[in-house]
């Protein structure tokens, strides 16, 4: 459950929410059918760049869906469900589509989504967007001490090498989740709970 003025099952969760019913809209072809947030949260825009895991996309569907992301842009070499009018071969559209799923179970039916070949940064910028890295760097600020703007774009790199040099240094603002243990990071689709957890509370 969120805390502070963002609850579920509030009374202005609710009002959003039959509002939302009244104006959803077709992304991806499809109504959406994903839950509803309160307006006093961000709004988030989720870029997945270069993740080679489809079951990573599968569970980053899974965990915007779960915090009310607005859109996933997926980039670069990252697997990607099917989408309206796909030019990919038939049979490549239908394993990744599937593959993607085991983990998604649904949720990539609900959150819009698009794929651009290079996440176009300057774009989500003249729509307001804070463009946020999620990676370890000297200029991270610790996630527990970062104050989530009203509109942010939060960027996930490849499971190995993170966020490739171009793209970060695109970004308005990195952050990053303090490591206690002996391993040097989390798995992304980890990552991200974690991130947007500390985000939307």
């Amino acid at each position: 459950m969120l805390t502070g003025d963002v609850r579920w099952g509030s009374p202005s969760f609710a009002r959003n929410c039959n509002q939302f019913l009244k104006t959803r809209g077709k992304p991806n072809g499809r109504t959406r059918q994903n839950k509803c947030y309160n307006k006093a949260m961000p709004e988030i825009v989720v870029i997945a760049h270069n993740i080679r895991s489809t079951h990573n996309i599968g569970s980053i569907f899974r965990t915007c869906e779960g915090f009310g992301v607005s859109k996933i842009i997926i980039s670069g070499y990252s697997p990607y469900p099917r989408l309206p009018h796909d030019t990919r071969l038939p049979h490549l559209v239908d394993k990744l589509t599937a593959q993607i799923h085991k983990t998604a179970l649904g949720a990539e039916t609900m959150v819009p989504f698009e794929y651009q070949e290079k996440p176009d940064i300057n774009s989500l910028k003249s729509q307001g967007f804070i463009v946020v890295g999620l990676e370890q760097d000297k200029n991270s600020i610790p996630l527990k001490e970062y104050k989530t703007p009203q509109k942010i774009a939060l960027l996930l790199g490849e499971e190995v090498n993170g966020i490739p040099d171009d793209l970060r240094n695109q970004c308005d603002q990195l952050i990053e989740i303090p490591m206690f243990g002996k391993k040097e990071s989390f798995n992304v689709s980890v990552a991200i709970g974690i991130a947007l957890y500390a985000l939307t509370t």
